[in-house]
């Protein structure tokens, strides 16, 4: 059951090199697929109530379609990382249209927002022996989970027992900004920000997290 949430320890350990729980015992919140105007000003708000900074892995495309949204995370003091621009799962491409995928959101953050990324996901967590290799090349470090809430099944009693039963004082949490998880996202995080007052555990800064 744990290995649904929470990656075995045997992935973590033979891909080391990618990033799978914080390095200073903080909380880090995760918002993967947008930016998109009917969650992503819901959740800026939310972490703002809470005084929370997260790292939004955001869509290339989603940016090309909202640049507004990303220029906004930005301001509100968050981070932007890199999540492919058509939300392909890097397993089913070429090197050539990999390396596409990736740099084509990067020069599009350089562009439109003055912003270099240091950070990537990958769709829907897949990645191969070579992930790692190719990120390094194009100066983006792999940034992985510890908490896979599965918000985007829309049903917040999932989200409470994940985080009930998994939530750690190093954890990295996914939640996605997204309309599959537009009806909960809200009481998502706010369930998040109260189970770690309850666990004692503390939200850190996104680089603070993953130096």
């Amino acid at each position: 059951m744990k290995c649904f949430y929470n990656p075995p320890l045997i992935i973590k350990k033979f891909f080391s090199g990618f990033c799978w729980t914080t390095v200073n015992n903080r909380v880090l919140l995760t918002f993967d697929d947008g930016p998109i105007p009917e969650t992503t000003p819901l959740i800026l708000d939310e972490l703002d109530r809470f005084n929370i900074k997260s790292l939004f892995f955001c869509i290339g495309n989603n940016i090309r379609k909202n640049p507004e949204l990303a220029a906004e995370i930005l301001r509100r003091g968050h981070l932007i990382g890199n999540h492919t621009f058509n939300h392909k799962r890097i397993t089913c491409l070429g090197h050539d249209e990999f390396i596409k995928e990736v740099r084509s959101v990067n020069e599009l953050l350089l562009k439109e927002l003055n912003y270099k990324a240091e950070y990537f996901r990958p769709p829907h967590g897949r990645f191969s022996f070579t992930t790692g290799k190719n990120l390094k090349q194009e100066g983006l470090k792999n940034i992985m989970w510890s908490l896979l809430t599965f918000d985007y099944k829309n049903n917040l009693n999932i989200v409470k027992f994940a985080v009930r039963e998994y939530l750690r004082a190093d954890s990295i949490i996914v939640l996605h900004d997204s309309l599959k998880s537009k009806d909960i996202i809200i009481e998502s995080i706010s369930t998040i920000y109260e189970e770690a007052g309850r666990k004692g555990c503390q939200f850190g800064e996104p680089r603070e997290c993953l130096k």
